[in-house]
């Protein structure tokens, strides 16, 4: 819906418009907020959840001035998946806490000195590489998913092989057997196609869609190879049909679910990744000043709206759902809309929470079949990845300068390699969060820091304030 005057930040749209103006925010933020849970291993119900009160709670701190929605982070699901690994989803929420208290000494270092010190140590070259590296670190996440099956496999395990006259042949043996079931990833030509066709889907409603549908291509390419799945007998309603109307989310709670446990290999898996993901936050801010048409650098101030998005990302470390962050998808969907109110955002916010509590719809998003996220990873991972690249061409950064090259190769390479610190048993510093360490070391230790920075600084028009609250 696509009206002729804009919406102002603080007007209440009437309420047929302003139901459908909310449905188009959830509707743009649905497919990719809900896939991080789905590949890491969360709830979606939750996430959704943790999306809509993170996002009540952002709109709190910015006084209401700042129409942005909050969603998942891709950023995070390689260290949530590491994090998981180390110390289960426990362990993940511990992480995401932490990753959200760094967002809030940020902003108090921001409101007391400005902005330009985080410019500094975070140039293009930095920030470009490890974007990149978020994106294509996680390809094999994508591809497994589009082409391999998860089955159980069954094997006979003999206990005592040496017995006198045991020739290898089973009959003659009788002895102990034990019985081993593993899972193992098998290939399967029908998962593939349906990633494939999921995909392709993607890609057409990508380019050639127009308007609000140009935004939603994930959206499309999901339902698309849901129904295609469906086809190849890929979907199972058994759950759905099982499932009550209201029914509670998973939540991970800390003090009631489980006893939280500080584990610095975590912290360090975790940590860093919030540094990145605050530089694509400032990213979103000034697209979202030049949308609106007001400069949300200067009021609310940087320093809230960062506080938002650690705020949001701590609720959603408390309750079990994925770090949030502000959605490009549904900037987009203000600056086609031209339906700045922020009402709309947390109406879309309400409907979310709302929408978590509903166990058959918790239990349809269940039921979408791994091709189908694997599809839509495929094309959502390289994007993230072009994201990065993108940046560096914007800056005009110059890779032919040796300090440039040196700095994104080994960015690059630690970061997609899986090169890691095993600093003592307990504490691991590994790939993203060690890349971008290095990288921010190389980029202070080097000289000629002025080339790094490109010929189009990433946030010229930032002024240098120190607002008041």
């Amino acid at each position: 819906m696509v009206e002729k005057k804009d919406v102002g930040i603080h007007e209440i749209p009437r309420f047929d418009k302003w139901l459908i103006f909310s449905l188009q925010h959830l509707f743009a933020m649905f497919g990719a907020t809900v896939l991080v849970p789905v590949i890491v291993g969360l709830s979606p119900a939750v996430a959704l959840v943790s999306s809509g009160l993170g996002t009540l709670a952002y709109l709190l701190i910015t006084r209401g001035q700042v129409p942005a929605y909050l969603g998942s982070s891709f950023a995070f699901i390689a260290p949530i998946i590491t994090a998981i690994t180390i110390g289960g989803p426990e362990g993940a929420m511990i992480g995401s806490f932490l990753a959200g208290i760094v967002y809030g000494v940020v902003a108090l270092f921001i409101k007391a000195s400005g902005v330009r010190w985080l410019m500094k140590i975070l140039p293009p070259i930095v920030v470009g590489p490890v974007i990149m590296v978020i994106g294509l670190g996680l390809a094999g996440v994508a591809i497994d998913m589009a082409m391999y099956e998860t089955v159980e496999e069954s094997r006979y395990v003999l206990q005592d092989e040496a017995l006198e006259g045991f020739t290898g042949e089973t009959e003659q043996y009788n002895g102990p057997i034990e019985q081993i079931t593993e899972s193992v990833s098998v290939y399967n030509g029908t998962y593939l196609m349906v990633a494939l066709v999921t995909l392709v889907i993607t890609v057409i409603s990508a380019m050639f869609f127009k308007g609000f549908f140009g935004l939603i291509p994930f959206m499309f390419g999901i339902v698309g190879g849901y129904l295609f799945a469906l086809t190849q007998g890929l979907v199972d309603f058994s759950s759905v049909r099982a499932a009550n109307w209201f029914a509670m989310p998973d939540f991970i709670v800390p003090f009631v679910t489980y006893t939280p446990s500080f584990s610095w290999q975590i912290a360090w898996v975790m940590v860093p990744i919030a540094i990145v993901t605050i530089s694509e936050h400032i990213g979103d801010q000034m697209v979202l000043s030049k949308v609106v048409g007001k400069n949300f650098i200067k009021k609310p101030g940087l320093h809230r709206s960062i506080l938002g998005d650690g705020v949001a990302t701590i609720i959603a470390s408390l309750i079990g759902g994925p770090p949030n962050t502000t959605y490009g998808e549904n900037i987009g969907v203000v600056a086609i809309t031209r339906v700045f109110s922020v009402f709309v955002i947390g109406g879309a916010a309400v409907i979310a929470v709302v929408l978590a509590f509903v166990g058959k719809f918790a239990a349809f998003v269940g039921t979408i079949p791994s091709p189908v996220m694997g599809g839509i990873s495929i094309l959502l991972f390289g994007v993230i990845a072009s994201s990065g690249l993108r940046m560096l061409i914007d800056n005009k950064i110059n890779l032919g300068v040796k300090r440039n090259l040196i700095i994104s190769s080994v960015i690059l390479v630690l970061g997609i390699g899986g090169a890691f610190i095993q600093v003592n048993a307990d504490v691991q510093i590994a790939g993203m969060a060690l890349a971008a360490i290095i990288g921010v070391i190389l980029h202070l230790v080097l000289p000629g820091k002025e080339d790094s920075y490109g010929k189009t600084p990433m946030f010229e028009e930032i002024e240098e304030t120190k607002e008041t609250v």
